[in-house]
């Protein structure tokens, strides 16, 4: 049995009933067998693999706060370290009742690639729990907050571990988490990113993950002879990546034409109007259903079925394995020809392998929706020298990472005769630099 079949056996035995967690190992490991059979007897001696899939460090809590009936509720918290061979721990916190600590292994091994994807230097972590903010109170959603950080206070820090949000958890949850870190510790510093502008934020981070899609896309599509201006777009999701993906696709020229949330989407054949879909969001945390009540002619159906619509590019921005083997296959029957990930493993294993035996252009979550996370590195760099850079100069950063991204996952597939497949070039480009760092740092 090769290494890489050893590895991936040793973690479907070790880590029952974590399937994401499975999935997100096996794809990497398929796409880097190249590689690690090429330096197969050097990675054996330092069990470098059996290294790699293992979390550093896993934090399991209990998180027990008031509701506004007076009611005590209990919550589970964690925080996976995963790897810090290049950085502190990065990765952010998800508020959802379907967090558990397989879940969050998947997300923790998958942020590894992605932020050394990025070119700086953050290891990758995750967190969260199972706690629902969706139709909490405020009261309520600032008393688990402070709970789950008075536990979670004692693992993180500017050089240790520093968190941002992830569904469920936006600037309403990253200010309650960071006024209690403040109050525990009596440090103002920057342990968390996502921070308001106004306590040491970054302008631009809001934008970062859908303009960073969008700007790996055309990238992708010029170095295929394509263009994004004049297309017509599906998006899943309708939360901040879906809306400022939306944003940045039609300033660049594209029509976006649908978008959904967990009850079902909404089709505009005009093209979506970007203000009424914000302030359903943003401003009264609706639901997508309410924009075919504001907009005539606007379809809204229930349940799944978004990726019927024909499209030339279809970006999935919702949530993992939402896009699967049939879904992939009526993309391409409809005319569909690129395919780019604003979640993380939004489109199953077979899905992924359809797309790429079918000649779609592919680019995986761990690449194309590192903007965020880039972006949140940027907000550390701003914090540590006490400085806050413009909108023009974050945006044109995260514009020059994601190119280079593109760059990269490219160059990796090229050298090992893969060109043109963007999900091996990226797991062999990350793993590259996070493999060099394993090996210098000794069995740590």
């Amino acid at each position: 049995m090769s290494y890489v079949d050893e590895i991936y056996e040793r973690v479907v035995n070790q880590n029952p009933g974590e399937n994401e967690f499975h999935q997100a190992v096996k794809e990497v490991l398929d796409s880097l067998r190249l590689v690690i059979d090429a330096n197969e007897e050097k990675y054996r001696k330092m069990a470098l693999l059996e290294r790699l899939v293992e979390p550093e460090r896993i934090i399991s809590f209990r998180v027990p706060w008031v509701d506004d009936k007076g009611q005590v509720q209990v919550n589970k918290g964690y925080r996976v370290q995963f790897n810090s061979a290049i950085g502190p721990y990065k990765g952010g916190l998800r508020l959802h009742p379907s967090v558990n600590q397989g879940i969050l292994k998947f997300l923790g091994f998958e942020q590894v690639f992605k932020n050394s994807l990025t070119g700086l230097p953050i290891g990758g972590g995750k967190g969260g729990s199972n706690f629902d903010p969706k139709g909490k109170s405020d009261r309520e959603v600032m008393a688990f907050c402070q709970s789950f950080m008075t536990e979670l206070h004692k693992y993180i820090g500017a050089d240790e571990d520093v968190p941002a949000g992830d569904i469920g958890v936006g600037g309403r949850e990253i200010g309650f988490m960071y006024g209690q870190y403040k109050r525990l510790t009596g440090l103002y510093e920057g342990v968390l990113t996502g921070k308001g502008l106004t306590y040491g934020g970054s302008l631009a981070r809001t934008q970062a993950t859908g303009y960073g899609l969008i700007y790996i896309l055309d990238e992708m599509l010029k170095h295929n002879g394509k263009e994004l201006a004049g297309k017509t777009v599906v998006i899943s999701g309708s939360g901040n990546v879906a809306i400022y993906a939306t944003e940045k696709a039609q300033q660049l020229g594209a029509k976006v034409v649908a978008l959904s949330d967990s009850n079902g989407y909404v089709y505009d054949k005009d093209g979506i109007r970007l203000d009424i879909v914000k302030d359903i969001k943003e401003v009264r945390r609706g639901r997508i259903k309410e924009y075919a009540d504001a907009v005539p002619g606007a379809v809204y159906t229930e349940g799944k079925g978004i990726w019927s619509i024909p499209c030339d590019i279809a970006l999935p921005c919702a949530t993992q394995n939402e896009l699967n083997l049939e879904d992939a296959k009526a993309l391409k029957a409809n005319g569909c020809f690129a395919v780019a990930e604003g979640a993380n493993m939004p489109s199953t294993r077979e899905a992924t392998d359809f797309f790429l035996e079918s000649g779609m252009l592919f680019m995986p979550g761990k690449a194309a929706n590192a903007g965020g996370v880039a972006t949140s590195a940027l907000e550390m760099s701003q914090n540590s020298q006490r400085l806050s850079w413009t909108f023009e100069e974050v945006d044109a950063k995260l514009k020059d990472i994601m190119v280079n991204i593109y760059a990269k996952a490219a160059d990796a597939a090229k050298r090992y005769g893969v060109a043109g497949n963007y999900v091996a070039g990226a797991n062999i480009a990350g793993f590259e630099k996070v493999v060099d760092a394993m090996m210098a740092q000794g069995i740590v």
